[in-house]
C-alpha cells in the first residue's frame, strides 16, 4: 500500500534474492541514489521501506531493485481486514532449496566416500564420481553461482563468490585431469598419504571437495531459510485474534456475516464467551470484558450501556449489543498490528559474522590464487604445476568450516534450548544478547500468573474460614464472572466439593445472591451489603482498604443478615519470579516492570519480586514509547512479555523474549520464546544465547585459522589433494565438535 503526504509518498516493498546483509546494503545504496528517494532495506524482514517524491512511481523503484539483480513486489492489502499488508506474491523459497539440498547430500556422500576411502576405489570409480558430482556442482550449487555473478557485476565479493569460484575451479580441474591428464586411467587411485610433495596435478581430482562443500553450505542455507520463513507471522497472529464471524442485528432478525463485512453504525450481538468483533459502544446489556490480551490489565472490566469496547476482547459475562464505531484498519487491533510491523522494519539487520570475514577474506584469497598462478608460471614450472598450486589455494580456502560455523552451533544451541523450554529464532538475535543491559518485564502473565487467584480470607469474629469458603465458593461457582471463578476455584481447592446453591441471582455490577445450605448468602461489592442494611466490622473494613491499596480486589461475604468476611482476589505473583529477578541481575541486567495495570498493583508486585523501577498504567502504544525512551538513553533493551499488548514492544526492543504461555502474536514478535512460562527461563535463555554466540565466534576463528595456516603451503605447491581434503575435513570436524559442546549446557539449579 502506498501512503501519500504533502509532496511525498511511502511504500513498502517485499525484496527477494538477498543472501546476506551486504545485499541489503547494495539495494539501499541504489535506491538512495535516485533523486528524492530515502530508503531503508531490512535483510531480516526482507522488506524495503521507501519514501519518494510524487514524480517517481513505484514501478521506477521496482525497476531499480531489479536492475540491481534482485526482485521487488509491492504488498497489497489483505482482503477484507483492512490490516497490515502482505506481499502480492509469496514464493516458497524452501521447496527449491530443499530439493537442491536433498540432491546434493544424496549424491555428495558417495563421492566423498569414494575419494577418502581407498578400499572403495574400484576400477572406474573416478568416472562414477564425475557422474554423481556434476549435478551437485551445476544444479545444486546454482544459487551460489548466480549470487556470485550478481556480486561480480556490482564489483562485490561475498562467501557466495568463494563457494562458487572454489567449487567451479575444483570441478573444472577435475575435468581436465580426467580427460587430458592421467586421472582418467582405469585403476587410478587416490593414495591416502599425508606426505607433502610437489606434483604436476595431472592425476589428481577434487570432485569430493566440490560436491562436499556444496552439500555442507546448502544445509546451512536451508536451516537459515527455514528460521526466516516465519517473518511477518506476528502480524498474521494479531489479525487472527479477531472474531471471524459476527451476529448482526437487521431489524428484528439476527444475521451471521463475516466480520470483514461490518460497517460503522452496525449493531451486533455478543453472547457470553464470544469475542467482540470490532471496536464499538455498548447499547444494550452489561457484562465483564476480559481485555488482558490487548491492555494487559488482569482484572476484567465491567461494561454497561454507553461504555466503549474493543475488538478481539472476550465477553466473559452477560449478553451485549454493541454498535460498531471503528472497523477495518481503524480498529485498535489493526493499529497494534501496524505498530508491530513498523517496529520490526525499524530494527537494524544484524551483519552476519561470516560475511564480515568473507568481505576481506574472499578478495584476498582470489588475489593470492592469481598471484600463485603468476609466480609458478614466471618460475618456469609449467602451466600444470602453476594451475595445481592456484587451485589448491582456492580449495583449501573454500569456506566449508566457515559455512558450518554458524548453522552447527545454532542447531545444537537451539536444540538444547528446546529441551530446556527456550526457542532461539535465528543467528541475528545472538549478538544482541551480549549487549543487553536492561530487561523490561511485562507484569501480567510474565511476572504474575495472568489469572485471578484467591489470595487471602479475612473473617469476622466467630466465623470460620471453612464456612466462608464453602458458602461463598458455592455461590460464586454458579457465576461466569472471572473473579467469581477465582473465588470458586480457590474455595474448592481448600474445602473440597462445594454444595449447589438455590435461588441464585446475578446482580449486575454488584455481585451475586442465593441460598446455600439454608443460608441466605451475598457475595460481591460492599455496596451490595449496604443495600441490605449490612456493614463491615471495623477490622474487615480495614482489611478491605489495605487490599485495595495494593491493587487487589476485595469481595465482601455475608449471610443470615451479617457481614462475615472479606476475600482478597488478585493476579498472583509466580513463585519463581523473585528468583528469576535475582538471576537476571547476576547477568548484569537492570530489571524494569512495565504494565497496563494501576500504580498500586504494579508497585506491590515490584516490591514483592525485588524490582526498583516501575512504569504503570501504560497503554500498548506507550509500551513501545517506553522501550524507545530507554534506547534513547543509550541502553540496550531486552523485553519479556506474553500478550498482544506486548507484541509491538517485543519487536521494538533490541531483544524480545516471549513467554510461550502467551499469545501467538507475542511469541512471533519475540526473538526468543520461553516455552516453560517460567521467568527463570529468561535468564537461562540469555545465558544460552550468549554461550551459543561465543561458540560461533570460536568456530569462525578456528575455521579461519585453518585456512590461514594452510594457504602458504598451498601457494608453495606443497599441498597434495589428500592433505587438502584431510585439512578441510578436520576443520569441519573441529567446528562440529566444538558446537556439540553446547549439548552440555544446563539450566541454573532451581
Amino acid at each position: 500500500m502506498t501512503t501519500t503526504t504533502a509532496g511525498t509518498a511511502q511504500v513498502e516493498l517485499a525484496i527477494g534474492g538477498m543472501t546476506c546483509a551486504s545485499c541489503a546494503a547494495r539495494i539501499e545504496k541504489k535506491l538512495n541514489r535516485m533523486d528524492g528517494v530515502e530508503a531503508t532495506v531490512n535483510y531480516a524482514t526482507e522488506k524495503a521501506k521507501v519514501t519518494f517524491g510524487t514524480d517517481i512511481s513505484v514501478a521506477d523503484l521496482i525497476a531499480t531493485v531489479e536492475a540491481t539483480g534482485y526482485t521487488a513486489l509491492e504488498p497489497v492489502k489483505a482482503p477484507g481486514n483492512g490490516g497490515p499488508e502482505t506481499p502480492a506474491e509469496e514464493p516458497d523459497e524452501l521447496l527449491p532449496l530443499r530439493q537442491r539440498l536433498v540432491t546434493a547430500v544424496s549424491l555428495a556422500v558417495p563421492v566423498v566416500a569414494l575419494a577418502m576411502v581407498p578400499a572403495f576405489q574400484f576400477e572406474y570409480w573416478q568416472w562414477l564420481s564425475l557422474t554423481l558430482a556434476a549435478p551437485v556442482v551445476t544444479y545444486a550449487a546454482w544459487p551460489f553461482h548466480r549470487a556470485a555473478w550478481t556480486n561480480a557485476r556490482h564489483g562485490a565479493a561475498t562467501m557466495d563468490t568463494l563457494i562458487s569460484v572454489g567449487t567451479t575451479a575444483a570441478f573444472l580441474w577435475s575435468l581436465w585431469a580426467l580427460f587430458f591428464g592421467s586421472a582418467g586411467t582405469p585403476g587410478m587411485t587416490h593414495a591416502f598419504e599425508f606426505a607433502i610433495a610437489r606434483t604436476d596435478g595431472a592425476g589428481n581430482i577434487y570432485l569430493e571437495a566440490a560436491a562436499g562443500v556444496t552439500a555442507f553450505i546448502l544445509a546451512g542455507r536451508y536451516f537459515e531459510a527455514r528460521s526466516k520463513r516465519k517473518a511477518g507471522a506476528a502480524l498474521k497472529a494479531l489479525l487472527e485474534l479477531g472474531a471471524k464471524e459476527v451476529t448482526v442485528l437487521r431489524g428484528d432478525r439476527e444475521v451471521t456475516v463475516p466480520t470483514a463485512e461490518l460497517q460503522a453504525g452496525d449493531r451486533f450481538l455478543v453472547r457470553p464467551g464470544e469475542k467482540i468483533a470490532t471496536d464499538g459502544t455498548v447499547v444494550e446489556g452489561s457484562s465483564a470484558v476480559d481485555a488482558s490480551m490487548l491492555t494487559g490489565e488482569s482484572v476484567p472490566v465491567e461494561v454497561g450501556v454507553g461504555d466503549p469496547v474493543t475488538g478481539a476482547t472476550l465477553n466473559a459475562g452477560g449478553r451485549l449489543v454493541v454498535e460498531a464505531t471503528r472497523v477495518g484498519a481503524d480498529t485498535q487491533l489493526a493499529r497494534m498490528a501496524k505498530l508491530v510491523e513498523d517496529a520490526q522494519n525499524g530494527k537494524a539487520a544484524a551483519q552476519r559474522l561470516a560475511d564480515k570475514i568473507s568481505a576481506v577474506f574472499v578478495p584476498v584469497v582470489i588475489a593470492l590464487a592469481l598471484a600463485t598462478l603468476g609466480f609458478w608460471l614466471g618460475s618456469g614450472s609449467g602451466l600444470t604445476a602453476a594451475f595445481t598450486a592456484a587451485v589448491a589455494v582456492l580449495i583449501i580456502a573454500c569456506p566449508c568450516a566457515l559455512g558450518l560455523a554458524t548453522p552447527t552451533a545454532l542447531m545444537v544451541g537451539t536444540g538444547r534450548g528446546a529441551q530446556l523450554g527456550i526457542l532461539i529464532k535465528g543467528p541475528e538475535v545472538l549478538e544482541t544478547t551480549r549487549r543487553v543491559d536492561t530487561i523490561v518485564l511485562d507484569k501480567t502473565g510474565t511476572v504474575t500468573t495472568g489469572k485471578m487467584t484467591l489470595l487471602a480470607v479475612h473473617t469476622a469474629e466467630g466465623t470460620g474460614e471453612h464456612d466462608v469458603l464453602r458458602l461463598a465458593g458455592a455461590l460464586e461457582h454458579a457465576s461466569e464472572h472471572p473473579i467469581a471463578q477465582a473465588v470458586a476455584s480457590g474455595a474448592a481447592a481448600r474445602v473440597g466439593t462445594l454444595p449447589a446453591p438455590e435461588d441464585f441471582a446475578n446482580i449486575p455490577g454488584l455481585g451475586v445472591q442465593g441460598v446455600v445450605d439454608g443460608h441466605a448468602v451475598l457475595v460481591g461489592r460492599e455496596k451490595l451489603l449496604t443495600e441490605w442494611a449490612m456493614t463491615l466490622p471495623a477490622h474487615l473494613e480495614h482489611a478491605k482498604a489495605a487490599a485495595e491499596a495494593t491493587g487487589r480486589t476485595a469481595i465482601a461475604v455475608a449471610w443470615d443478615g451479617e457481614a462475615r468476611a472479606v476475600l482478597e482476589v488478585a493476579d498472583a505473583v509466580k513463585d519463581t519470579s523473585a528468583e528469576a529477578i535475582r538471576r537476571l541481575r547476576a547477568l548484569g541486567l537492570t530489571p524494569i516492570l512495565l504494565t497496563g495495570d494501576n500504580k498500586a498493583v504494579a508497585e506491590a508486585v515490584a516490591a514483592e519480586v525485588g524490582i526498583d523501577e516501575v512504569f504503570a498504567e501504560v497503554m500498548p502504544q506507550d509500551k513501545v514509547d517506553v522501550v524507545k525512551r530507554l534506547q534513547a538513553e543509550g541502553r540496550s533493551v531486552a523485553m519479556v512479555g506474553d500478550g498482544v499488548n506486548d507484541a509491538a514492544a517485543l519487536a521494538q526492543a533490541d531483544l524480545g523474549l516471549a513467554m510461550g504461555t502467551g499469545t501467538d502474536a507475542a511469541i512471533e514478535a519475540g526473538d526468543l520464546t520461553l516455552v516453560r512460562g517460567d521467568l527463570r527461563a529468561a535468564a537461562d535463555a540469555i545465558r544460552l544465547a550468549r554461550k551459543t554466540l561465543g561458540t560461533i565466534r570460536s568456530n569462525l576463528f578456528w575455521a579461519f585459522a585453518y585456512n590461514v595456516a594452510a594457504l602458504p603451503l598451498a601457494a608453495a605447491g606443497l599441498l597434495n589433494p589428500m592433505i587438502a581434503g584431510a585439512a578441510m575435513a578436520f576443520s569441519s570436524v573441529f567446528v562440529v565438535g566444538n558446537s556439540l559442546r553446547l549439548r552440555g549446557f544446563r539450566a541454573a539449579a532451581n
